[in-house]
């Protein structure tokens, strides 16, 4: 079991090798492997996150040595709830993405498949990661996948928007690399684990240098977490993308939050001395900036597309000033949001495609006119009542059935609508209600609820109705208004993964006692990080024939390998 932690990054890494063989021509083929793959790909992530909530204690982490050095010398991957939760929406995601691309995205441009594995793989590889040199190698690769597949499909708007993406992550990579060198410069490790150990021993002479060097690695971290000012990239980007890679980048902002997530109660927790709770202040008032931005975003805007843009915003918000607070109970509350919001968008996305196609779709079939090619089970004929407003000839007016394709679009529409919204009964509410809740709790030594929590309290409450309002004004535009449109040919793997999406957000809703007590007890163990340690630091390398010798220990029998 503990070799299945490499999987999630030799599989799509294996595949992506593989479809770079075949021809562009090999459709089928490439789709074929690619789809195995990916769902192979979720099928490992469900096992690792059941693995991960068995044990308590150091052995709910499962520690992975791939070089067989020991730590802090080597590469390490770390398993734990929160890793778990990340890999597992990172793989419904990517299937439903590849899915909808199946319809004829995949066919748009070069090299799709290969791209979209790598994706995936720089996605696991920045879950799992243990160091901060690999969070840099992977989220690399991740970028570099995510400009092609940003490009995939040409077209000017693509390209304008994709060199701004390039620019910016550029830019954020290489604060990213600078922050990491003055961080080694310090303490002498990149080892997250070893990190958390040292940051408190750091000389006060020095510490002023490692605050420096961390709030550098935070830009890096926040640009991609969309955090105002610093998102201005994305709205353009994502919109102009093709659907399914739009889906996909809605994971990418929540790689930033959870890195965001993972160091600050790693490295920065009360057991950190000095440096407990550094920039937790700024990630409260940013994210709340962040959040307000979002919203007058959504407010502003009309299409599809952009109002999805700008929900991934003010999902980036709500995680980052929760995390701000730094307070357990409330983290719990965001942990049961931030699925459920990246479901929701990533959906929304592949839904706003589908919307913008039916108003420009020259192959929509349209509503007969004359009356007898009226469906006769349509709608019963309705006798409308003589008042003051009608003529004196009165009209009959004849219903017509929703043709199945809006129709199903349309319900689509208002789950998403609900979800982003965040209102009852589905999932987007019970996140925010768990949210605002703990935001009403005193926290310990308060005699009060802060300024902060009700701003952050009345911000949510308002991006909900602006998110609303924006929402049922789209929604009226495209399926109330236009009558003579006519029905849109909707194929099913394009509705399939819409729907599986906002069935997996009422899972949520239906089973969130569970849910919340597995987001409850990750939110308990983030905060507790000598777990973390200690479970890193327990892993030995397993003796081989060639260092038994030089390590002055027995090799193990075959079957006797100690557990992560």
């Amino acid at each position: 079991m503990p070799h299945l932690m490499i999987a999630p990054i030799l599989l799509p890494l294996v595949t992506a090798c593989v479809l770079l063989f075949l021809r562009e021509g090999q459709h089928r083929t490439k789709a074929t492997i690619s789809l195995g793959a990916t769902a192979l790909n979720l099928v490992v992530a469900v096992a690792l996150l059941v693995w991960s909530k068995q044990g308590d204690g150091p052995s709910a982490f499962g520690v992975y040595l791939p070089s067989n050095w020991d730590v802090p010398y080597g590469i390490v991957l770390v398993l734990d709830r929160l890793s778990g939760l990340m890999l597992l929406l990172a793989g419904m995601v990517a299937l439903m993405a590849l899915l909808f691309a199946l319809a004829r995205w995949h066919k748009a441009g070069a090299h799709f498949h290969p791209l979209f594995q790598i994706q995936i793989m720089g996605l696991n590889g920045a879950f799992l990661t243990g160091d901060l040199f690999n969070l840099f190698v992977f989220f690399e690769v991740m970028l570099a996948a995510s400009y092609g597949l940003l490009l995939h499909g040409s077209g000017p708007s693509r390209v304008r928007a994709g060199l701004q993406y390039i620019s910016i992550n550029l830019a954020a990579s290489s604060l990213f690399l600078v922050g990491a060198s003055m961080i080694y410069g310090v303490t002498g490790t990149l080892n997250m684990a070893d990190l958390a150990a040292r940051i408190p021993q750091v000389a006060l002479e020095d510490r002023a240098l490692l605050h420096t060097a961390c709030a550098i690695l935070a830009v890096a971290f926040l640009a991609k977490a969309a955090m105002w000012p610093l998102n201005f990239w994305l709205v353009p980007a994502y919109s102009s993308a093709s659907a399914p890679s739009a889906a996909m980048f809605a994971l990418l902002t929540k790689v930033g939050i959870y890195v965001l997530l993972r160091l600050s109660t790693l490295l920065f927790s009360p057991e950190a001395g000095q440096s407990a709770g550094f920039g937790s202040q700024w990630l409260v008032w940013g994210g709340m900036a962040t959040l307000a931005f979002g919203a007058i975003g959504m407010l502003a805007s009309q299409r599809p597309a952009r109002l999805a843009g700008f929900a991934v915003i003010v999902s980036s918000g709500t995680l980052l000033a929760v995390i701000g607070f730094a307070r357990p109970e409330l983290t719990a509350g965001a942990l049961y949001y931030l699925p459920s919001s990246t479901l929701a968008v990533a959906a929304f996305f592949l839904l706003a495609e589908l919307m913008d196609r039916s108003r420009t779709d020259p192959n929509a079939q349209r509503a007969p006119e004359d009356e007898e090619d009226h469906l006769p089970f349509a709608l019963a004929d309705l006798e409308i009542a003589r008042t003051a407003n009608l003529d004196e000839d009165e009209e009959v007016l004849i219903g017509r059935a929703i043709p199945a394709s809006t129709a199903l679009l349309g319900l689509a529409f208002i789950c998403c609508t609900v979800l982003v919204a965040g209102l009852p009964p589905l999932s987007g509410f019970i996140g925010k209600f768990a949210m605002l809740s703990a935001l009403l709790l005193l926290p310990a030594g308060a005699s009060d609820v802060s300024t902060a929590s009700w701003t952050l309290l009345a911000l949510v409450i308002v991006s909900g109705l602006f998110a609303l309002v924006a929402l049922s004004r789209t929604g009226i535009r495209f399926f109330w208004a236009p009558l003579e449109r006519g029905a849109h040919l909707l194929r099913v793997a394009e509705y399939l993964p819409i729907a599986v999406l906002i069935t997996v957000c009422v899972l949520f809703t239906v089973r969130g006692e569970a849910v919340m007590r597995y987001a409850q007890a990750t939110a308990s163990s983030l905060y507790q990080p000598r777990g973390y340690i200690d479970a890193v630091f327990s892993v030995k390398p397993v003796p081989t024939p060639t260092n038994a010798d030089r390590l002055g220990v027995p090799m193990p029998a075959p079957g006797q390998e100690k557990r992560p």
